[in-house]
């Protein structure tokens, strides 16, 4: 059963990721970057600051607590306890993977810390936010885009995507819960 589980994500890895264009390469390849997002999660930061400043510091604990959950789960532990090889890294897909500039990521990559990171991140917003603001869902189109091109870059397959976001979901639901029987009563 796992067998056939890894055989069919390799072939919809391959099926994904041999749909690429110059353009697609540098865009995915940005999109990829962490360091590129820093404007949008200084918009976020504003934002927060905003609309919720009597509670900023406590939005912000859980977001960086998201983050270490997340971030110590899919590489501090999945990654080395399940010892995946990437696609990039995978020698049975040898000359069969797109990769983008050279790029082909850690050796392994059972689950994808990028997926678990953004989508813990998105979710944890989406809780706090919904309410407030009806399309705080959007976020989740960000989150996709960047678990895409993990796949687009070569370095991850869908399952791999697939368990770091269900991962992301479940930390960021689990804060999400936490934050809200630890917020003061004064400023909920």
């Amino acid at each position: 059963m796992l067998e056939q589980l890894d055989q069919l994500d390799k072939e919809f890895f391959l099926y994904l990721n041999e749909k690429h264009s110059l353009f697609g390469d540098t865009f995915m390849y940005f999109l990829s970057d962490k360091l590129a997002w820093i404007p949008f999660y200084a918009l976020v930061f504003i934002f927060l600051l905003k609309h919720y400043r009597a509670k900023i510091l406590f939005v912000l604990i859980a977001i960086a607590v998201t983050v270490i959950l997340c971030d110590q789960f899919s590489s501090g532990f999945c990654k080395p306890f399940f010892e995946r090889l990437r696609p990039s890294h995978a020698p049975e897909l040898a000359g069969m993977v797109h990769t983008v500039f050279g790029y082909l990521g850690g050796k392994f990559g059972f689950i994808s810390s990028h997926a678990c990171n953004v989508f813990g991140i998105s979710t944890l917003l989406y809780l706090l936010l919904r309410k407030e603001f009806t399309y705080t869902w959007l976020i989740f189109i960000w989150a996709f885009l960047i678990s895409y091109s993990r796949i687009y870059l070569g370095v991850h397959y869908p399952g791999d995507i697939l368990a770091g976001a269900i991962m992301g979901i479940i930390f960021a639901s689990l804060v999400h819960s936490v934050y809200r029987k630890s917020l003061p009563k004064h400023i909920q």
